[in-house]
């Protein structure tokens, strides 16, 4: 009988939502990656408003959550988009209004481009809508392409346009 070691992975996960009740959505989509099998939630972000990219929409509610997990980066990213159907996700056009976005941002150190994923998220590094709640949460994560820390990446780009959420509850 052969056993096989389960290896914990650390997994950054950039959440965001600009339909509906995003606030709502985004704490439920955190409620579901805790209770998802194989994940484990280990940090999550300040939310925070933010513009949007791409073509004219309402402004986002985004944040970031730490996981350790046991999947493979691929299964990881298929959970994800499961989670994101749960949610009602409709994909019309591309960095359109959603009702929840799950990217997967960072996977321990790993650096995967395959025509499904890429890792770490190739655009993270420019977006401070990322960059801000993951600071909040791993600010000495060591991005694996540019050997720069989360928090040495924020330094280096506009933030003006991320603002905390003020929440009443």
């Amino acid at each position: 009988m052969t056993t096989s070691k389960t290896t914990q992975s650390k997994s950054a996960i950039a959440l965001g939502s600009n339909l509906g009740d995003s606030h709502s959505t985004l704490q439920q989509a955190i409620g579901t990656l805790a209770q998802t099998p194989a994940i484990t939630l280990i940090a999550q972000s300040p939310w925070y408003c933010t513009k949007p990219i791409g073509p004219p929409q309402p402004d986002y509610v985004n944040g970031c959550a730490i996981i350790e997990t046991t999947l493979v980066p691929e299964r990881l990213l298929e959970t994800l988009l499961d989670i994101e159907n749960q949610f009602g996700r409709v994909r019309k056009e591309r960095w359109g209004a959603r009702t929840l976005d799950l990217d997967l941002i960072l996977f321990d150190d790993v650096v995967m481009d395959t025509p499904t994923l890429q890792i770490p998220h190739p655009r993270m590094r420019e977006r401070a809508f990322v960059l801000r709640p993951l600071a909040d949460i791993a600010p000495d994560w060591v991005d694996p392409i540019t050997q720069h820390t989360i928090a040495q990446l924020l330094e280096q780009i506009d933030c003006s346009e991320v603002q905390p959420l003020n929440v009443t509850t």
